[in-house]
């Protein structure tokens, strides 16, 4: 009893303070920020990764281009992006207009969804071509991709 006590506590206690982390992350100010060409040779080291897992055939090799292109102008609008965030956040002076920022949240929304289409419409030949196994590890690697655009 005592020892399912302390389990179930210590449980709590863990449970209750995981929220609160990455939002504790997210407002240091002494967070380090990657510089552009830290976040292009991600962006670069992601996309081979992604190239090198499918091992691709000749033939699928074809299409992987448009999706290649693809991922690269999306991940550049996300880096052009997030550089103007850090320039407004370090220029903004006084308490956050929430109005403003609801806007804001808006045409991300927006302009993520028009990526999202064009990444879709440019994998499609790609993901047609591949074989069961490969359509998962895409899959698996899109899905993971999607969710790490919603925590930046």
């Amino acid at each position: 009893m005592k020892r399912t006590l302390i389990l179930l506590t210590a449980a709590a206690m863990v449970a209750g303070s995981a929220p609160t982390a990455p939002v504790v992350a997210r407002d240091r100010p002494d967070r380090t920020e990657l510089a552009p060409n830290q976040i292009a040779a991600q962006v670069d080291a992601r996309i081979a990764r992604i190239k090198a897992d499918l091992r691709l055939t000749a033939e699928q090799e074809k299409n992987w281009s448009a999706f290649e292109s693809a991922l690269r102008d999306i991940d550049k609008k996300q880096v052009d992006r997030q550089i103007a965030q850090r320039a407004e956040r370090s220029a903004q002076k006084g308490p956050i207009d929430v109005i403003e920022l609801m806007r804001k949240d808006a045409e991300f929304m927006s302009a993520r969804a028009v990526d999202q289409k064009a990444l879709a419409d440019a994998a499609q030949p790609l993901y047609a071509s591949l074989d069961d196994q490969q359509k998962r590890r895409l899959a698996d690697e899109l899905v993971r991709r999607s969710r790490a655009e919603h925590i930046d």
